[in-house]
C-alpha cells in the first residue's frame, strides 16, 4: 500500500534529510489529545454512548478525578531503580496523572472544580521542584513528564482560570527540570528512551519550542527501528545511534538472549510485556501528538507498530508462545496500551488488526497503568478527529 512505500522511503533517509519536524505555529490543545478529540469524547459522553460514558464514569471514580486530593510536591524527586528509594517518586507521577485526569473531567464536563484542582497541582510542583536524582531519574523525569504537558495543554487553552504568572512558572518548571533530563536521550533499554522522548516532545509543544520538537523527533526515528523489529531489516535488528552496539554477540545480548527474529518482535519482548508496553504506549503517544502537530510520523513506524501491537497481542490474549521465543515463556502483561496505537492504524490507516482488535476490545474502558498511560478508551477509542 501506498502508506507502506512512503514509510520505507522516509525511514531510509538520515534524519537530516527529512522534512522539518516541527510545525511553524504549534496546535493547541495539542499534546496527545486534540480540541477535536476532546470534543468527540465529550459529545459521545453526554449523549451516554458505549465505551465512551463506561470510561467516563471510570475516570471519575478514580482517585485521580478526587477534588478534595491534596498535591504531595518535593523539591527534589529520589527514584532509585525501581523507585527504591522512592522518595515523591510515586507522589509526583500520581499527581502528574491527577491533573491530566482533571483535565480531562474538566473538558467533558464543563465543571470548573476539576480544573481549579488541576491548576491546584500543578502550582504546587512548579513553586517547589527543582530535580530529579538517583538512578531512574530520566525514566521518572520521562514519565511524569509525559502527563504535565498533556494537562497544561487542556487547561491553558480551554480554561480562562490559570493565572499567566502560574502558567509561565509552570513553563520555567519543564524547561529548567524536566526537559535537560529528557531532551538528550537514553542507551538503556529503549522504552526508557522512548518515554523519555514522549515527554520531551510533549514539553517542546507546550512551550512551543521548535528546536527541542525537532530534537525529539530525530530521537524517535532513530530509537524505534532499534526497538521493533522488522525482516526487512535483515538479520540482526537495527540498533540506535550512539549505542554502541557493534557485534552480533552484543545485539542479542541487549535483545534479552533472543536469537530468532520476527515481524514485531521487540527489544524488551524477551523482558516482559510490561515493559513492552510502555515502549509500544509512547511510540503510539509520539506519533499521535505529531499527527495533531500537522506532520504525521504513523507512517513511517505504522509497519513496525501495527506487527509489534499483534505480536504481543496475540500472547497477551493467551496463546503459548514457541519455544523459540523467549525460551516459550512469556512474562507478565502488557497494560491498557493499545488504544492510541490501534485507533490510528486500524480506525484512520485502514490495517487489519485482528489480535489488536480483540485485546482492545476486551480490555475497555481501558484504565491507567499508574506512571503515564491513562483513560485511552475515553479519548481514542473509535475517535476519527
Amino acid at each position: 500500500m501506498l502508506l507502506s512505500v512512503l514509510a520505507a522511503v522516509l525511514t531510509g533517509l538520515p534524519s537530516a534529510d527529512r522534512a522539518e519536524a516541527a510545525p511553524a505555529s504549534f496546535v493547541h490543545p495539542g499534546v496527545l489529545v486534540s480540541r477535536g478529540q476532546l470534543d468527540f469524547t465529550r459529545e459521545k459522553v453526554q449523549a451516554g454512548a458505549q465505551p465512551w460514558k463506561g470510561a467516563y464514569d471510570q475516570m471519575t471514580a478514580s482517585k485521580y478525578a478526587s477534588l478534595t486530593r491534596t498535591p504531595k510536591p518535593r523539591s527534589v524527586v529520589e527514584c532509585g531503580s525501581y523507585s527504591n528509594p522512592n522518595y515523591g517518586c510515586t507522589d509526583e507521577r500520581e499527581d502528574a496523572l491527577a491533573a491530566y485526569t482533571l483535565s480531562l473531567a474538566w473538558y467533558v464536563s464543563g465543571d470548573g472544580r476539576y480544573a481549579r484542582k488541576a491548576i491546584e497541582i500543578m502550582d504546587a510542583w512548579s513553586a517547589v521542584i527543582t530535580d530529579h536524582t538517583n538512578s531512574n531519574a530520566p525514566l521518572q523525569t520521562g514519565w511524569a513528564g509525559s502527563s504535565w504537558p498533556r494537562a497544561a495543554e487542556i487547561i491553558r487553552y480551554t480554561y480562562t482560570g490559570w493565572p499567566q504568572d502560574r502558567v509561565d512558572r509552570f513553563k520555567t518548571m519543564l524547561r529548567t527540570v524536566y526537559l535537560p533530563e529528557v531532551a538528550n536521550g537514553s542507551q538503556s533499554n529503549g522504552n526508557w528512551e522512548l518515554s523519555m522522548t514522549e515527554a520531551a516532545i510533549g514539553i517542546a509543544v507546550f512551550l512551543e519550542d521548535r528546536a527541542a520538537y525537532d530534537k525529539a523527533v530525530t530521537k524517535f526515528r532513530g530509537r524505534v527501528p532499534a526497538y521493533i523489529y522488522l525482516t526487512t531489516d535483515g538479520s540482526l535488528p537495527k540498533t540506535a545511534p550512539g549505542s554502541g552496539l557493534d557485534t552480533r554477540d552484543e545485539i542479542v545480548r541487549y535483545w534479552q538472549g533472543q536469537t530468532t527474529f520476527v515481524d514485531g518482535l521487540t527489544q524488551e519482548t524477551c523482558r516482559d510485556l510490561t515493559h513492552t508496553g510502555y515502549g509500544l504506549s509512547a511510540i503510539s503517544h509520539i506519533a499521535e501528538t505529531s499527527r495533531i502537530q500537522g506532520q504525521d510520523l504513523y507512517p513511517e513506524v505504522a509497519d513496525r507498530l501495527r506487527h509489534a501491537l499483534g505480536l504481543q497481542s496475540r500472547y497477551e490474549r493467551g496463546e503459548t508462545p514457541p519455544s523459540w521465543l523467549c525460551g516459550g515463556t512469556l512474562k507478565d502483561h502488557l497494560g491498557p496500551v493499545t488504544e492510541v496505537g490501534f485507533n490510528a492504524l486500524h480506525q484512520r490507516m485502514g490495517y487489519a488488526m485482528s489480535q489488536t482488535q480483540a485485546l482492545t476490545e476486551q480490555g475497555r474502558p481501558a484504565g491507567s497503568n499508574n506512571l503515564f498511560v491513562a483513560w485511552e478508551t475515553l479519548t481514542h477509542a473509535a475517535n476519527p478527529r
